[in-house]
């Protein structure tokens, strides 16, 4: 049995855009995967609502992936693949980033990833870094998240480059996926089951 274990933001925890709470297993994407992945694979959901790349939050403490990422990936190996799907928190207008900065702390958590997720046989996990769609039109974060929807456009191309300096594999999720309308951010199901079909696709192609 493969493991691929997704680490990611409330975006990989299922957060619902419409409704408190978050998506049953079998709508969020993490979910929808491991049915059609089948069972010669695992699939490990490390999702955390507000999660940033590498950024202690002062309103929100406890989310910095950056701390947790190590102890996270030696609790699951062996490990085959790493998915590392984050950013869309660090547009919050208290840090204050840009695209790139962005980009580089995620593509340095896919760095970490390499290093420490390891195979069966002790060889390093491939790590895939997933870039965030861009958010539209916020609505009850409005000002939480000014100038993000214009930053997030950028994302693609950043997380691109950001893969390609550290050695890791690439998806752009903005190019398969949009954000719901609803609050700006979150995936409506029917995103959700489009993301782990292009995911099923990936994952068979790095890992077989």
């Amino acid at each position: 049995m493969k493991t691929v274990l997704c680490y990611g933001d409330s975006n990989t925890y299922g957060a619902d855009p419409a409704n408190p709470g978050r998506f049953p297993i079998d709508v969020r994407w993490t979910g929808v995967l491991a049915k059609l992945l089948g069972k010669e694979y695992h699939v490990v959901e490390e999702g955390l609502n507000g999660r940033t790349t590498r950024w202690d939050d002062a309103i929100e403490p406890g989310r910095n992936g950056l701390t947790t990422l190590q102890p996270i990936l030696e609790s699951h190996n062996p490990i085959d693949l790493v998915t590392i799907m984050l950013g869309t928190n660090d547009l919050k207008a208290r840090f204050n980033l840009n695209p790139s900065d962005i980009a580089q702390s995620a593509g340095a958590l896919g760095q970490m990833a390499k290093a420490y997720a390891k195979r069966a046989d002790g060889k390093p996990a491939r790590v895939l870094l997933m870039a965030p769609p861009p958010t539209v039109e916020i609505t009850d974060y409005d000002l939480m998240f000014t100038g993000a929807a214009e930053k997030s456009k950028l994302f693609g191309e950043y997380y691109r480059r950001s893969a390609k300096w550290y050695g890791l594999d690439f998806l752009d999720v903005g190019k398969i996926i949009v954000s719901s309308p609803a609050d700006g951010i979150h995936f409506d199901p029917s995103e959700h089951r489009k993301l782990a079909e292009a995911m099923a696709e990936k994952v068979r192609k790095l890992i077989g």
